[in-house]
């Protein structure tokens, strides 16, 4: 219990820190430092991601950051699609599931230390509307292809959905990262819905989990605002990295061990 309240609560930190992107660490904490096997980490990874994006998304609600008819469009491809990755998922050994993950959590540290880059996609006019005609059919792809990748490894998909939404959609950042937490909520809780049916799901353990991920990212929030938003997020990149080499090296021991997945 005292593992799950500290890993929750620093998942927690990280997210209000950051915005975002904390989450990607949710499913190893629960595997090695709770000690919960993939098959109830998973739903439980995406319970904690989503109960803490709802959180997040209130504020830019009220703020007018989120865009609803392409939310609507993203996330419903993508709460589709979750359920497609998570009929994968249960072909896959757990190990395998781990190594994959790692290598996303590669992506997704890459990701945060290219950058932002300009806006001006699909979905942009000049005069800040939106050109359907172009914007529906790759909202629903990109929303697709994000909602497998919740389902199959139990991830928000937050650090995938904002390079999309900006570079290949055209909204401006803070409609992103707004927008963007909204699907987070929908992928997470189709993805949820996917997994919990027959997962051992220990509700005491899980619930202390993400209640200290929400008390720690609200906490924390307001710290974020006086930090250096660009150091922060370089070096929480290097962690992930570290944690993606860790989970890398711990599936592959495993695989190749006596009476491993080898």
């Amino acid at each position: 219990m005292t593992a799950a309240l500290g890993l929750g609560a620093l998942i927690g930190i990280l997210l209000g820190l950051l915005g975002g992107g904390g989450s990607i660490l949710a499913l190893p904490a629960l595997v090695y430092g709770v000690g919960l096997p993939p098959a109830s980490a998973v739903p439980a990874s995406l319970l904690v991601v989503g109960v803490s994006s709802a959180t997040a998304v209130l504020p830019r609600i009220r703020a007018g950051q989120v865009r609803w008819r392409i939310a609507v469009a993203f996330g419903g491809a993508g709460a589709l699609a979750a359920f497609g990755g998570a009929a994968i998922n249960r072909m896959l050994p757990p190990q395998a599931i781990l190594i994959g993950f790692a290598a996303l959590m590669v992506v997704a540290a890459w990701r945060m230390l290219a950058g932002d880059a300009p806006a001006g996609g699909a979905c942009a006019l000049p005069g800040g509307g939106v050109n359907w005609r172009s914007c529906l059919p790759r909202s629903v792809a990109a929303g697709a292809a994000v909602g497998a990748l919740t389902g199959l490894f139990g991830v928000g998909g937050g650090f995938l959905i904002i390079p999309a939404l900006v570079l290949a959609l055209g909204l401006p950042m803070t409609a992103a990262v707004g927008t963007s937490l909204l699907i987070v909520v929908v992928n997470s809780a189709a993805g949820f819905v996917a997994h919990a049916d027959g997962a051992d799901l220990d509700r005491t353990v899980i619930g202390a989990f993400t209640a200290a991920a929400v008390i720690g990212s609200l906490a924390a929030a307001r710290l974020g605002r006086h930090l250096d938003a660009e150091r922060l997020r370089r070096w929480f990149a290097y962690l992930v990295l570290a944690v993606a080499a860790f989970v890398l090296a711990q599936g592959v021991l495993n695989l190749v061990a006596p009476g491993g997945w080898a």
